[in-house]
């Protein structure tokens, strides 16, 4: 079902259930509606030294240095789909074969050339490349397409910018874009500059010369105490969200992180197993700020799961740096729940690409990783044969579709298998002056036996290693 942009009549309105928090986030979305013909772009686009984003019309280009054929327009589809999330219309796609980018211009001199007709042709504003391009590489570009060139890491900061809503979150993108800005700012030429040295007579004479500043230097100071301000108010927050995850370990709540490709499903199945009413889109990068909601096992244990921002193939490393905080919840899950599209044309690419990035987050934290449960999702939209291939391919993940609900009881099963694997059995016997740590062998253990003896109740049970250090002088 299409999503329309015009309001719903009041008497409509009226019989609609309460919007869920993820509704209102979605409906805020797709509320504004971009006015096409609006460019302010200027002529000469090499003088802009300060360039925003204003993706409209784009043809996309990109270098096939490896794989298949079938890799590298999946790939460009990726590209497309990236770009129409960001609010562009996509209108054509190049990829040129080569071994390696070309150093000068990222495409080879004749396909850069065929770059510019295909832009005149079709009327094009921005070209959009498939891969991080050098500041060197976008300005020579620039000069022969004579349009606006950016690349995936752009687009993908870009994308981020417009999703973010909470402040940390803001903020992290924030520090992100500046710190893929810092080394492209442009100057002005020599015009602009605030420097003055040189002989006596010249740029300026006596008295003018000394330490000055050129304006490219003073905007990259800025910028610099604006990141490391950034810096300081990320780390203040991560302090706040330390506080609450010690809080969590102390009442011994074990936690389940949700990680996976963008577009996985994981917002989705984070609904299906808790009704959390987070928001849903059929977008990349939807969710950039972790949500965490409690659950309950089928013995009644308590849990909880958090949604993490997803992942993506050549994440921009800036982005990986400024969501390190965020990321953390990953390293201090006790289990993983990774979350593959089924229907993808190629998901075990995906499982790689989201295990690299895990892996980059726990070596820099020098924290185990948790184990892993992998979750292939959207199996109501997958290709049958390609979805046996998977069931032999990975033998021990679990198939679910979080949108018809099927396979989400047998995830339930195995997420309590999963956190029980963790706990310790202990056989004790507690006197009857300790009713309390009875309570809580009940409230975080699982009981499987309970006798009451003269001196004491006789219990066997699976705990939380922390509380089965405080039974050990109760042990039999």
């Amino acid at each position: 079902m299409e999503l329309s942009g015009e309001p719903i009549p009041a008497h409509q309105s009226s019989h609609r259930a309460d919007p869920s928090a993820g509704d209102l986030q979605l409906e805020e979305r797709t509320s504004l509606r971009r006015v096409r013909g609006l460019s302010t772009e200027l002529t000469d686009i090499t003088e802009v030294e300060y360039r925003q984003l204003r993706l409209e019309e784009v043809v996309l280009a990109g270098v096939w240095t490896s794989g298949s054929a079938a890799h590298a327009e999946a790939s460009m589809r990726e590209l497309a789909a990236l770009a129409e999330t960001a609010g562009s219309v996509v209108l054509e796609g190049l990829i040129q074969r080569r071994d390696k980018p070309d150093a000068a211009t990222y495409l080879g001199s004749g396909k850069a050339a065929e770059l510019r007709e295909v832009v005149e042709a079709t009327g094009a504003d921005t070209v959009i490349c498939d891969g991080e391009l050098t500041p060197a590489q976008l300005t020579a570009l620039e000069k022969i397409v004579k349009v606006k060139v950016i690349d995936r890491t752009a687009l993908i900061l870009d994308i981020f910018a417009q999703h973010a809503t909470s402040r940390e979150g803001k903020a992290q993108v924030s520090l992100a874009q500046m710190e893929y800005m810092l080394p492209r700012l442009r100057g002005w030429g020599e015009a602009l500059s605030r420097q003055a040295g040189g002989r006596a007579g010249s740029n300026g004479g006596v008295g003018l010369r000394g330490p000055g500043e050129t304006k490219i230097e003073t905007d990259r100071r800025r910028i610099r105490e604006r990141m490391a301000k950034l810096r300081r108010e990320i780390q203040a927050m991560k302090s706040s969200r330390d506080t609450k995850r010690a809080r969590r370990q102390r009442n011994q709540v074990p936690a389940v992180a949700i990680v996976g490709y963008t577009n996985a499903g994981k917002s989705s199945l984070l609904n299906a197993l808790t009704d959390a009413g987070v928001l849903v889109q059929n977008a990349l990068f939807a969710t950039l700020d972790p949500t965490t909601r409690r659950a309950e096992l089928d013995d009644g244990r308590e849990y909880v799961l958090t949604d993490t921002v997803g992942f993506v193939r050549h994440l921009p490393t800036q982005l990986v740096e400024a969501f390190r905080s965020t990321l953390e919840e990953v390293t201090s899950a006790d289990v993983l729940l990774h979350v593959v599209d089924g229907s993808d044309e190629f998901p075990l690419e995906q499982i790689n690409a989201v295990r690299q990035v895990i892996d980059d987050v726990v070596r820099e934290q020098e924290a185990p990783a948790p184990p892993e449960m992998l979750v292939i999702n959207k199996i109501d939209a997958a290709d049958p044969v390609a979805l046996a291939k998977l069931r032999r391919t990975l033998p021990d993940a679990v198939f679910v579709s979080a949108h018809t609900k099927a396979g989400i009881p047998g995830l339930r099963t195995r997420i309590a298998e999963m956190l029980t694997r963790t706990d310790v059995e202990v056989l004790v016997e507690v006197p009857y002056s300790r009713g309390d740590l009875v309570s809580r062998i009940h409230a975080e253990g699982t009981v499987s036996l309970e006798t009451h003896e003269s001196e004491g109740t006789r219990i066997r049970a699976h705990v939380p290693p922390a509380l089965a250090s405080v039974l050990v002088d109760y042990g039999l």
